[in-house]
């Protein structure tokens, strides 16, 4: 429950993070062809920011998954048996 919790978060804040770098163009407040304003370029860099920590959890979460998976272990197994 709690690795189901964790990856919902995770996918919600990649998602934030990808609408903080389109909202400027989407909602209309960059006007089109003129230089960034203050606004946009916050936008930029905090959505992107979150967008690419978020992807790299999301990618380390899978491949400690694929790990467990790999050596025979499943993850969030209630028995929680780690032996090799």
């Amino acid at each position: 429950m709690k690795a189901k919790l964790g990856v919902s978060a995770l996918v919600l804040l990649f998602l934030t993070g990808l609408w903080l770098v389109a909202a400027p163009f989407a909602i209309g407040y960059q006007p089109a062809g003129a230089a960034y304003t203050d606004a946009t370029v916050n936008d930029l860099w905090i959505g992107g920011g979150l967008a690419v920590v978020s992807f790299l959890a999301l990618v380390m979460y899978a491949a400690d998954a694929l790990r467990e998976l790999t050596r025979g272990r499943h993850v969030g197994s209630p028995t929680g048996d780690r032996t090799p």
